[in-house]
């Protein structure tokens, strides 16, 4: 009997130890993934989003008073967030765009853009696009961005389900 005893507490005292082990490694496992998500988090609060309201105003009449010209714009070809033939004017400022609500071009109905997704950014020698570490790329003209690109005229920008056109 005794020998039988010792097998079934070393048995117990194993399981107790495995489980401890999992335990620990599901607490590592959780505290690693919200520290990732609150590094890769944006600094800003949901506090600042009527002044990112009050920022796009602000350079809307800007562009009515001629003060910033338009270097280009951005159609909407078809989105599951925007209306199609809606126009983004891009002016001298990057131009964000992704699913959150703060972006200069919000997706908040597109499923498969990410939180900060793309940005159209003004240079000397034209208008480059470029993928801003999104989970399902960004596409122009049905090519994968792995660097930033200049676009030209026509060029289709797709975004999650959002297919953007570039005009000047």
């Amino acid at each position: 009997m005794n020998l039988g005893s010792i097998a079934v507490g070393e048995a117990l005292l194993l399981l107790k130890i495995g489980f401890l082990v999992l335990l620990y490694l599901f607490i590592w496992r959780v505290v690693r993934t919200a520290s990732r998500d609150l590094r890769g988090a944006s600094q800003e609060s949901m506090i600042l989003a009527p002044q990112n309201a009050k920022e796009q105003k602000r350079r809307q009449r800007e562009r009515e008073r001629g003060k910033v010209k338009p270097v280009g714009k951005l159609l909407v070809v078809s989105s599951p967030a925007l209306r199609t033939g809606e126009e983004h004017s891009i002016d001298s400022r990057p131009l964000l765009v992704g699913r959150d609500g703060d972006n200069d071009v919000p997706l908040v109905r597109d499923e498969f853009s990410s939180g900060r997704h793309a940005r159209f950014e003004p240079r000397r020698d034209g208008v480059y696009v470029e993928d801003i570490g999104s989970t399902n790329g960004t596409f122009v003209n049905g090519v994968r961005l792995t660097a930033p690109k200049k676009l030209s005229s026509g060029d289709v920008v797709r975004i999650g389900e959002t297919d953007l056109r570039f005009e000047r």
